[in-house]
């Protein structure tokens, strides 16, 4: 048997930079950046999927308003007080709507803003 031993190159290059990480704490860093990042992608998907809630039971709100302003509106033969509720109601879907759109690109931005400080 050979005296000399030849260990394959790879070898030696993966236990390097498994000795370099592991002594400039650079795994513990990558891990902590990754777990942060998972953590606040699903706190902005939360926070759009709540929105998405709101707005959709917003709609189902104003939806019934609309409707019995409406069906009150045909009973009675009079426009008032019931226009002004549907203007209300239009107002209401309309701030929802806004609101929805204000989390959505803030939550967006949050994670934007992180990624690009990795």
């Amino acid at each position: 048997m050979d005296s000399e031993q030849h260990v394959n190159t790879q070898i030696i290059e993966t236990l390097n930079q498994v000795q370099e990480a592991t002594l400039t704490g650079n795994v513990i860093k990558a891990s902590g950046v990754g777990k942060a990042l998972q953590s606040i992608s699903q706190s902005s998907a939360i926070a759009v999927q709540d929105a998405t809630d709101n707005l959709r039971n917003i709609n189902t709100m104003a939806t019934t308003a609309m409707g019995v302003a409406l069906s009150q509106m045909l009973a009675t033969g009079q426009t008032d007080p019931y226009a002004d509720i549907l203007k209300e109601v239009n107002t209401l879907v309309q701030h929802s709507t806004t609101n929805f759109t204000t989390v959505g690109a803030g939550a967006s931005q949050v994670l934007e803003e992180f990624s690009k400080g990795l």
